[in-house]
């Protein structure tokens, strides 16, 4: 058996890079949407930094659950855009918090799933029930704290949906691989900034 030379454009394993960069799209995607700045707007104080990050983390466990309720992983990407047009309404007004409204909205969830119960089952959605608490309480007790400490509450949140994000991959639970794979990338680089590049 002979092994293939790589060339410039193939990888050891003898794809090219065009079929690397195909697979790992999610990646790709998130690195390219993640240039230092581009994640955080720009904004170079600290408290509006923290605060812009601590207000989007509890949508994250809140996309979990919503597809979670559903039992459909290809309706993530669309709850995703969903999400994210309700984040921006919810910023161009100043009558209540995008964080205050996710953590509603994550609440009634949970009421929901554990009065009907859910299609991946008790011991799924307890994981999913723990995850918006424990995302949803450092998002808001980063946004209710010092900026100075507040960015590490905050980063610890995205860092940790970040390995949230790889696990779910791992099992291929829940929300669409890719969604996991973009999503836990993503994560990953906002802690990143928030604790290096801020």
């Amino acid at each position: 058996m002979t092994v293939p030379t790589p060339t410039p454009h193939t990888t050891p394993e003898g794809r090219s890079l065009g079929e690397v960069l195909k697979q790992r799209w999610p990646t790709a995607l998130a690195i390219a949407l993640s240039v230092p700045g581009m994640i955080g707007g720009g904004s170079e104080d600290l408290a509006d930094t923290v605060g812009g990050f601590g207000e989007a983390l509890p949508l994250l466990p809140l996309l979990y659950l919503i597809v979670n309720q559903t039992g459909r992983p290809r309706a993530t990407w669309p709850v995703l855009g969903a999400g994210l047009a309700v984040m921006v309404a919810l910023r161009m007004q100043d009558a209540v918090a995008p964080s205050t409204v996710f953590v509603a909205l994550a609440l009634v969830l949970l009421v929901w799933g554990a009065v009907r119960g859910t299609p991946h089952g008790p011991a799924t959605f307890g994981v999913q029930a723990a995850g918006a608490v424990v995302f949803g309480a450092l998002a808001l007790v980063g946004l209710a704290v010092d900026p100075d400490l507040g960015r590490y509450l905050v980063a610890a949140g995205w860092f940790f949906h970040g390995v949230w994000d790889f696990v779910h991959l791992k099992l291929d639970k829940v929300v669409a691989r890719s969604f996991a794979e973009w999503c836990g990338v993503v994560d990953v680089l906002v802690a990143v900034e928030l604790l290096f590049l801020v």
